[in-house]
């Protein structure tokens, strides 16, 4: 499992660090870009490969119990989940030194993630113990999965400052990065 997860972690750094040259609209400079936004990169590539496992057990378990829930499927998401995200939390924690503190400079998208993410497990507990308990509809799967693109987009806007009313900061620095690298043409 190990092997396959460095491969697979290693095939996602190669995806996801691709860039290209454009020409830039304003003064005609080539500049090189990043393909994949950072955000939607780890809203998707990230989390399919790290939530891999226990997505294909609860599809498994949902498709054998003729769509009912069982007891490994939903719990186990939601135990992983709540597992990764407080074993970050602790980890981001307790590496920053005694003496100094650490901000969130970029609110946008940790916000939007946020707010999903609690919504997330207020639908979950919705679905699947008040409004059809023990039973997965098909509409409540396809709502579900339909939350996914959507969480998607909102965080990709809030990352480029969409909802700041221009671009964001740090992509902007980023952006101006790259150009230095490329230096005049």
């Amino acid at each position: 499992v190990n092997i396959v997860s460095d491969k697979f972690v290693a095939s996602i750094e190669v995806i996801t660090s691709k860039k290209r040259r454009v020409r830039e609209k304003h003064t005609g400079r080539i500049i090189t870009v990043a393909v994949w936004n950072g955000t939607v990169a780890n809203l998707t590539l990230m989390a399919l490969g790290s939530s891999a496992p226990e997505i294909l057990l609860s599809v498994v378990e949902t498709v054998a119990n003729n769509f009912h829930s069982g007891d490994l499927g939903p719990s186990t998401i939601v135990g992983s989940a709540a597992f990764n995200l407080f074993m970050i939390i602790a980890v981001c924690i307790s590496s920053i030194p005694s003496p100094e503190t650490r901000k969130i400079k970029e609110n946008g998208v940790f916000v939007v993630t946020a707010i999903f993410s609690l919504f997330a497990y207020l639908w979950l507990v919705l679905i699947c113990q008040v409004m059809t308990p023990d039973v997965v509809e098909i509409w409540e799967g396809v709502v579900t999965l339909m939350l996914l693109p959507v969480l998607i987009v909102v965080s990709y806007l809030a990352d480029i400052g969409y909802f700041s009313g221009g671009k964001a900061p740090h992509a902007l620095e980023h952006r101006r990065h790259l150009a230095a690298q490329d230096g005049p043409t």
